[in-house]
This record gives structure tokens, C-alpha cells and sequence, in this order.
């Protein structure tokens, strides 16, 4: 709306002085929110929106809109807050538990994690199964039986894969293997994987109703601006200070903004958010969920694409809903480690004063208490705890033989522990 052609110059001063102690102004709010305020004394609801537009001139990072015009945003009070706190909860020497920091005991929480973005992260994007089933998929090794089961697969082997992709910079051909990965046997046109969309194949972005939420750039623009958005992620656009974390949040708009592929956009577009955490040194994002979050409001993740597309393209609203998640993503680690290591701890009382079993033996049983029933495998083991054959296969037969689990022999090659 062109706010400055309808107000009275003589009134910029006053308009601006009464904004100035609006309590409202932390909040950083959208026009469709702000409307619905009443605006301080003396100043209408636009002239108050005028106000606000002109205190929030943004920094250009190099994304435009298809229509050329950039997409700009800025740190309010609010996202310099969340930011210290990301900082303070996960990157450098952050303290955590014992058990995450731990080698010995690190992995269980590190396959844990990375379960559960795989599978919000894939439930997100429409996949329909349990979480029950898909961790049972996983660890036992069995194939995926549908669609939904093979996407939440294939980006718990993303995800796995981008740790060790973290020190790389990212390329074209990177976000194509990225790609490739989480939409390996999902995909109608298999050829789609690890390409650029096509111009005569969808590009619209909306629901059965007919109604459009995004309609993105052309297919003939798609190699220009993967490369400027990999200039932008390996730090060398724009020329001023980005903070590691809002690059990587904004990383992960411009990949949905641009919406490279046929599908999976918002899968790839998460993974590089980890694959830019990591890289920068937010090493706790190992053992983070975000999706968790995202799936838990995904009406609020939805709005914050619409709010930045339906105001100047301010990016501002994305990045103050994502710092809030990964903050909320944060703290939700820390209390899941809390619980878990009160429910270790009861059974370590018991059983670690008798020194009978080791911790990966400690961790069974206490499954099992909670699971009668439960089947464990030699295989199943293994992938829980990150070991190699030989000692999940000493851990089980030794629970086996001292009668905390019963043994059954499955096929030739393996045995199954089964909760008593």
C-alpha cells in the first residue's frame, strides 16, 4: 500500500514519536496482525504501519523475487535475543549431559535424533506412518513397504550423510546429491532426482481447491540462482557480517523460494539448514530436531513463507519464527536428556552397583521394562547403538544366557532377544 502519498509531512514527527513507545513494537507485526491492535494515541492504523515500514529497512542478501525485486530483512531486539541464545545453547563449548558428550554413550542420542528428523521431517511433507513403525524400519534394517516409509529412509541416510558432508562447500552438484538422496524410489518420474525442474513440468504450489500459496521462478532462471544461492551459503555474498545461523535459516527459504525441483523442496531445503549449522560449528545440531517443531505448528511455518512473500519480501518474519523453533528445538533436547538420564540412572542403581552389565546392556533393559514384548536382534542392536557386529551380538547372547532376555534363533545368521 503507498502509505506516504496519503499523510500530511507535518505529521511524520509526531506519527513516528508516537510509535516509538508502542508496546507493541517488539513483536515485529504483520499487517494482517497490527490491524487488529489498537494503534497509540493520536495516529491511525496506517499512519502507525507507515511508521513501522520506515523503521524496518532491511540488508539485501542476493535473493530477488521473479519479479526482480530483493528480498531484504532485519535483526530486531527479538531474533538478537534468540540468536545469543542459539549461540549460548549450541555452538563452541556448550555444556551438555555427560551422556551426549560422552563417546562411550553419545551415539544412542546421535541415532535417536536423527531418527526423529527423519521422520517429522517426512510427515511433514505428507508421509503417513507411526513413529513406532518407522524406528522399527530403521533398526531393523527391513525395507520400506510404501512411499512414506521409503522418504522417512532416505532422510534418515541424509541426514546421517550430511554429517559427514559438513566441512564440504556447498555446491550445485552437492544440493543435486542432496536431492537425489531424499527422493531416492519416492519420486513418479525417477529421472527427476538430482535435476532442476523442467519448464513444462508443475510449478505451482497450492492445495485441491484451486487456491495458489506460491508460484516460483521460471525454470530457465534455476542455474543462476542456485549459484548465487551457493555463493551466499559458503559466505561469500552478501559483503557484510551474516550471523552463521540466520544464513542458514535463510538457506533454507531461498532453496523453498526457488523450489528447484519437482519435489522434495522442503526436505532438501531442511537438510541444508543442518548441512549449514554443522558447517559453521553448531556441532549440538547432530542431536537436533527442528522438523519436531515445525510439525507441531505448521499452520505458524506456513505463515511465516506468506507474511515475508506479502510484505516487501521481509524476510524478517521467516528468520523470527525459525530462531523461535531452533531455540524450542534447543531446549527440547536438553529436557528429553534430562529424562532420559533420571530413567538410566533408576536402573543403573540397580544394576551398575553389581557391576553385571555394560551401558549398551543397561539401555536394553530398560526398554525392555518399558516394552514387554519387545524384539531385539543382533542387526536391530547394532544400528542403536552404533557398534560393529561382534558386539551387539556379545551384548545380546550375554542377556540371553543370563535369562534377562529370551533367546530364539532366527534364519541361520542371526538370534532374536525377545523382552520377558
Amino acid at each position: 500500500m503507498d502509505l506516504i502519498s496519503e499523510i500530511n509531512p507535518n505529521r511524520f514527527g509526531q506519527i513516528l514519536a508516537a510509535v516509538q513507545t508502542a508496546p507493541t513494537n517488539r513483536h515485529y507485526l504483520h499487517w494482517d496482525k497490527l490491524r487488529r491492535y489498537t494503534p497509540p494515541t493520536g495516529i491511525s492504523h496506517r499512519e502507525w504501519w507507515l511508521a513501522l515500514k520506515m523503521s524496518r529497512a532491511g540488508k539485501i542478501i542476493g535473493l530477488n523475487d521473479k519479479t526482480g525485486t530483493p528480498f531484504q530483512f532485519s535483526v530486531p531486539e527479538l531474533v538478537m535475543e534468540e540468536l545469543h541464545q542459539i549461540d549460548l545453547g549450541s555452538g563452541g563449548m556448550v555444556s551438555l549431559p555427560d551422556q551426549i558428550t560422552n563417546p562411550k554413550t553419545r551415539d544412542r542420542y546421535l541415532v535417536s535424533s536423527l531418527m526423529e528428523e527423519a521422520i517429522t521431517s517426512s510427515q511433514l511433507e505428507g508421509a503417513v506412518t507411526t513413529r513406532e513403525v518407522a524406528k522399527e524400519m530403521i533398526r531393523t534394517g527391513r525395507k520400506p513397504r510404501d512411499t512414506s516409509e521409503q522418504m522417512i529412509l532416505n532422510n534418515f541416510a541424509t541426514m546421517q550423510s550430511i554429517r559427514g558432508l559438513k566441512a564440504s562447500s556447498l555446491t550445485p552438484d552437492l544440493v543435486f546429491q542432496i536431492h537425489r538422496m531424499v527422493t531416492e524410489n519416492t519420486l513418479d518420474d525417477p529421472t527427476a532426482a538430482g535435476r532442476f525442474r523442467r519448464q513444462d513440468e508443475v510449478r505451482v504450489v497450492g492445495d485441491d481447491y484451486g487456491n495458489v500459496y506460491h508460484d516460483p521462478p521460471a525454470a530457465t532462471e534455476l542455474p543462476d540462482r542456485m549459484a548465487a544461492m551457493c555463493a551466499f551459503a559458503n559466505n561469500l555474498q552478501p559483503d557484510f557480517f551474516v550471523h552463521p545461523a540466520v544464513r542458514a535459516i535463510l538457506l533454507h527459504f531461498w532453496l523453498v523460494y526457488d523450489h528447484p525441483f519437482v519435489d522434495g523442496n522442503g526436505r532438501t531445503a531442511r537438510a541444508l539448514f543442518y548441512w549449514a549449522m554443522l558447517h559453521s560449528g553448531y556441532w549440538v545440531f547432530e542431536f537436533i530436531s527442528i522438523s519436531k517443531i515445525l510439525r507441531k505448528a505448521p499452520v505458524k511455518y506456513g505463515r511465516s513463507f506468506l507474511y515475508t512473500e506479502t510484505d516487501s519480501n521481509d524476510l524478517t518474519y521467516f528468520l523470527i519464527a525459525q530462531t523461535q523453533v531452533i531455540r524450542r528445538a534447543i531446549r527440547e533436547l536438553h529436557e528429553y536428556i534430562a529424562r532420559k538420564t533420571n530413567e538410566v540412572r533408576e536402573v543403573e542403581l540397580h544394576m551398575r552397583a553389581l557391576d553385571l552389565f555394560n551401558h549398551r546392556q543397561v539401555d536394553v533393559i530398560r526398554n525392555a521394562l518399558k516394552h514387554p514384548g519387545q524384539r531385539y536382534t543382533i542387526a536391530s542392536h547394532q544400528k542403536s547403538q552404533n557398534v560393529v557386529y561382534q558386539t551387539a551380538r556379545t551384548d545380546l547372547l550375554d542377556l540371553g544366557s543370563r535369562g534377562v532376555l529370551d533367546q530364539r534363533k532366527k534364519r541361520k545368521a542371526d538370534s532374536v532377544c525377545r523382552a520377558s
